[in-house]
């Protein structure tokens, strides 16, 4: 079966300061990347727009409220020291979720064995009611609601590697035992959340892995912590917020991951979700700052799907 790849046309209406990390040319590093004839296998839509109300099943009534009233009608908007939103931000916020929907979609319907979706801006530091951290709506979260609601899923499993704790996805389901939520960072690092010693209602996993760290800590961390629970959890879905700034190249960060770690995290990921859920795993692009870093950890992932497939 498949490798659906969701590609946002539209990623760059939504426009940060020069200089910014978080900018359109992460999105052209990746596609580029997965452009290689190596990928030629890959199942390749493009994102439609969602309905934004949907951001109402994980974010406060008035959030989006919250979102309209600190857009510009023109240029550049600011919400705290590090997040903007620009006239048309809230468009690739739109086709940034109808990626994360149409891969969850296509994997729910048998379409495609797995997914990966290809969006700015990331979403999972996103809170109940604060967009943060680059982020303006979690669309993860969205989409493991939409998982539930519409496709009838009891449990869905949430597996982040990014180098930053997903302070919001965290926030978002702490209390709620239908979703898991794990989470590999780096700690001490922003936002200065992700405590192991933080288990919500049991369903969160926080791995703290220390600066410097590379490839044997990660694999610890998750042969001995995070796979074990993801599996005990046994999830309808496993969903993967896939960040690539553990890169040992990455500015924001001091990780030093290689490629042949997100390989490695990915194919641990697809063989849990071959055991416990069919292969059901969609991916959604998170983090990464580094060009170089961000397409050789994006392509190290996706060739990893596609062997799953």
């Amino acid at each position: 079966m498949a490798t659906l790849l969701v590609s946002q046309r539209n990623f760059e209406s939504h426009v940060t300061p020069t200089g910014h990390p978080e900018r359109p040319d992460r999105i052209r590093a990746v596609e580029e990347a997965l452009g290689h004839g190596r990928f030629a296998a890959l199942l390749r839509r493009d994102a439609p727009s969602a309905d934004l109300t949907l951001a109402e099943l994980v974010h406060d009534a008035d959030y989006l409220g919250i979102l309209t009233r600190a857009r510009p009608a023109e240029g550049i908007g600011q919400i705290d020291e590090d997040t903007f939103i620009s006239s048309r931000s809230l468009e690739a916020v739109a086709t940034a979720l109808g990626a994360g929907l149409a891969g969850l979609e296509a994997v729910a319907l048998g379409e495609a064995r797995n997914a990966f979706c290809v969006v700015r801006p990331p979403g999972h530091h996103a809170e109940i009611a604060r967009p943060m951290g680059f982020c303006l709506v979690n669309s993860i979260a969205v989409v493991a609601r939409e998982a539930q609601r519409k496709f009838g899923a009891e449990r869905v499993a949430i597996v982040d590697f990014d180098v930053h704790h997903g302070n919001g996805t965290e926030d978002i389901f702490k209390d709620d035992p239908t979703v898991f939520y794990a989470s590999s960072h780096q700690m001490p690092l922003y936002p200065g959340t992700g405590s192991p010693s933080f288990t919500g209602v049991g369903n969160i996993c926080n791995a703290a892995l220390a600066a410097g760290s590379g490839g044997a800590e990660m694999r610890a961390a998750y042969s001995e912590r995070i796979l074990p629970a993801l599996e005990a959890f046994r999830p309808d879905f496993v969903l993967v917020s896939a960040g690539f700034d553990a890169d040992y190249r990455d500015p924001l960060a001091g990780l030093n991951w290689r490629p042949e770690d997100f390989a490695w995290v990915t194919a641990q990921l697809t063989e849990v979700a071959d055991r416990v859920c069919e292969g059901r795993l969609v991916s959604m692009l998170e983090g990464g700052y580094d060009r170089q870093g961000l397409a050789t950890g994006a392509a190290a992932h996706v060739e990893m799907l596609l062997a799953a497939g």
